[in-house]
């Protein structure tokens, strides 16, 4: 891509206007160093002195391939901004599910092409969030992500399954179970089981999830288990705008 395609700079400081031209780029999805340089038209030093200084400043971050994604404080920004009702109760709810599950509890939403935290239990020792809000992944592995992209379009299921670590048959068997199992991309050593939050015109609007050592949280997590997940979800979409519920949901997972 030339650099007349490049998005028009607007503060008038030419660092800052190359900073945000990569921030565009990384925003739509996660790129290499290679296809930065395409992209943005900028010189290959350019781009990498800056984007390397970005990721040092929390900007950005990497995923396994070594792509850049926007980085935890960069999302915690847009979190922050956005912070809806939903992310509200989800404090209560959350903390509520932790005491009757023993599990951690976390509930992520997808944001261009990366899933972010938006709210976490709390560690019942220290207090401390079990996961920092605004912590964002590449939504490319994990049951979380698979959840966030299950019921989405054709369109997005294409575009979210290039480059990603499960397949559309992995999809297809969330939408009949209406759950996902699998290893946590964040925590090494954790499992996770998660749904979808419904809202809206039947798409989930973010995902909950539960969070455990292996050993602890079973393939099939049981019916009293999935309950208590299931129930904070539907609590989780009734704070959400023009929720829904599908009514197979039960049925899938039972």
């Amino acid at each position: 891509m030339s650099a007349t395609a490049r998005p028009s700079p607007h503060s008038g400081v030419g660092v800052l206007d190359k900073a945000s031209i990569i921030l565009d780029l990384v925003e739509q999805r996660p790129a290499g160093l290679p296809e930065l340089v395409r992209r943005s038209g900028l010189a290959r030093p350019t781009v990498y002195r800056l984007a390397v200084a970005m990721e040092r400043l929390n900007l950005l971050s990497r995923d396994g391939r070594g792509w850049f994604a926007p980085g935890p404080r960069l999302e915690r920004l847009a979190v922050e901004a956005h912070h809806d009702r939903m992310a509200h109760v989800a404090h209560r709810v959350l903390a509520d599910l932790r005491e009757r599950s023993s599990f951690d509890a976390r509930l992520h939403r997808l944001h261009k092409g990366v899933h972010v935290c938006v709210a976490a239990s709390v560690d019942p020792v220290t207090g401390v969030e079990t996961l920092p809000v605004g912590t964002a992944r590449p939504a490319k592995a994990g049951p979380i992500c698979q959840v966030l992209l299950a019921w989405r379009s054709a369109e997005e299921l294409y575009e979210g399954l290039c480059g990603a670590r499960f397949t559309a048959q992995h999809l297809a068997r969330v939408r009949r179970t209406g759950w996902a199992h699998g290893f946590d991309d964040v925590h090494e050593g954790q499992a996770v089981f998660a749904v979808p939050v419904w809202t809206g015109q039947g798409r989930p609007v973010a995902a909950l999830a539960l969070v455990g050592a292996r050993t602890r949280l079973p393939d099939v997590p049981d019916r009293l288990l999935r309950s208590y997940v299931l129930d904070a979800a539907q609590e989780l979409g009734a704070a959400a705008p023009d929720r829904w519920q599908p009514p197979a949901m039960r049925r899938a997972c039972g």
